[in-house]
């Protein structure tokens, strides 16, 4: 089947078969006599995977070990378990960051007046480096 038929049936745009092709994430599809990709049945349920996985937050990397573990069938249920412990635990961090992110915005937002005068402490506290949760660096 082509690249249309797979990306309709797997739900993944051709643009990013394509990219998972080159970065190696899935295997290249063989070119038929016309040039154009021809996929096997695998290769959407290779990228239904991928899609639920990304979808879930892993990322490409995790995807790719957890694409070894599903074709792996002697593969260790805990190998799999481990990467999706990984992953809670960076989910939590990244709520717990939210959360934070969220109390210093609410507690400036609370301090603000929000009427015609120009004094803001939303604007003094971005301003300011030195207030809390303020980060001096970015990812």
């Amino acid at each position: 089947m082509n690249i249309g038929e797979v990306a309709t049936r797997s739900g993944v745009p051709a643009k990013t078969i394509r990219y998972y092709e080159d970065i190696e994430l899935i295997e290249s599809a063989d070119r038929a006599a016309n040039g154009y990709r021809s996929y096997m049945e695998e290769a959407v349920h290779t990228l239904r995977f991928v899609a639920r996985a990304r979808n879930l937050g892993f990322t490409v990397d995790e995807c790719r070990d957890l694409i070894a573990l599903y074709r792996d069938k002697a593969r260790a249920s805990a190998d799999v378990k481990r990467i999706a412990e990984g992953h809670i635990a960076e989910i939590d961090k990244k709520i717990e960051e939210l959360r934070s992110m969220r109390a210093t915005l609410a507690d400036l937002a609370d301090r603000c007046h929000g009427d015609d005068r120009p004094d803001c402490p939303i604007i003094d506290g971005l301003a300011s480096m030195n207030g809390p949760h303020c980060r001096t660096s970015s990812k």
